[in-house]
């Protein structure tokens, strides 16, 4: 599996991760106080739909291509607002030809008390996203190994936040990493909101990592799975999971609006599921 962002911008599992990223930002921004997001692959932050890599797949065209625009019941249309103007203010009223990494999508959310942490290991990527984010006082881009960030940037100093991991699934081992991870991080840092985003395409490696969360001890986990077409026996990017530990309380019921707009727009077949499952929760659903 490689899911190197570039080549998957703006694909249906990048407007669920997103969608759900943020709905976290905003809830963090319900308290006047001030937070951090560290996104530990960060990428290049912005993506040109009509360059090589997107343009390759085209991927985009049956995501953010599809929702852009796309008609929305009232409540759905509130919700995923912040991140749709996020979309909205890379293209500058000039169609769909850009669209934003989570790095830009977070960063046009956040406000002036607010700072972002980005950090990417592919060097020609971390110059990109330093260029892109250059003399933004808000801003740190550091090139590093993402997994490194899960110890040595935790806790913040803010002491409130959200981390966002999102690997490219391009090494074995990815779903061992973001246990290991998680469990390294949570032990630094207990009370921050943790997003980890996976992609659905080897269900037993899916399952082993779920079952893996469950028995991991760590507590207040929701599994957000979505699915453009039903599951299918060969090995196809059928879906996208992201879990989030200590979710705020009104995840859940944002998710149960959200998704089901997102499946009249992006699924394939009607059958397509989606699913909310507390792995662990000592106040599930709260």
């Amino acid at each position: 599996m490689n899911y190197r962002h570039a080549f998957h911008a703006g694909n249906f599992a990048d407007v669920v991760k997103h969608a759900v990223l943020a709905r976290l930002v905003e809830y963090l921004k319900l308290k006047d106080k001030a937070f951090r997001v560290i996104d530990t692959h960060a990428g290049v932050g912005l993506y040109d739909l009509s360059g090589d890599e997107a343009g390759r797949t085209g991927e985009w065209r049956n995501g953010i291509g599809r929702l852009a625009g796309a008609p929305l019941p009232p409540a759905a249309a509130e919700l995923l607002a912040p991140y749709l103007q996020a979309v909205a203010a890379v293209n500058a009223g000039n169609g769909l030809t850009r669209y934003p990494g989570s790095p830009t999508i977070v960063r046009h959310l956040l406000r002036k008390q607010d700072r972002l942490t980005a950090i990417e290991l592919h060097p020609r990527d971390a110059a990109d996203l330093a260029e892109n984010f250059a003399g933004d006082h808000q801003v740190r881009v550091i090139e590093l190994d993402g997994w490194l960030a899960l110890g040595a940037h935790l806790p913040p100093k803010e002491k409130r936040g959200l981390v966002l991991v999102d690997p490219p699934f391009e090494q074995p081992g990815e779903f061992d990493r973001l246990l290991q991870g998680l469990a390294k991080a949570h032990r630094r840092w207990s009370g921050g909101i943790y997003a980890l985003w996976y992609p659905i395409k080897d269900r037993d490696a899916v399952e082993r990592f779920a079952d893996g969360l469950k028995e991991s001890g760590v507590p207040k986990i929701l599994d957000i799975r979505f699915f453009v077409r039903a599951p299918s026996a060969e090995p196809t990017l059928d879906g996208t999971g992201m879990i989030v530990v200590n979710p705020p309380f009104t995840l859940e019921a944002d998710l149960r609006v959200i998704l089901p707009a997102l499946r009249a727009v992006l699924c394939e077949t009607p059958s397509a599921p989606w699913s909310l499952e507390w792995l662990a929760s000592d106040a599930a659903g709260a």
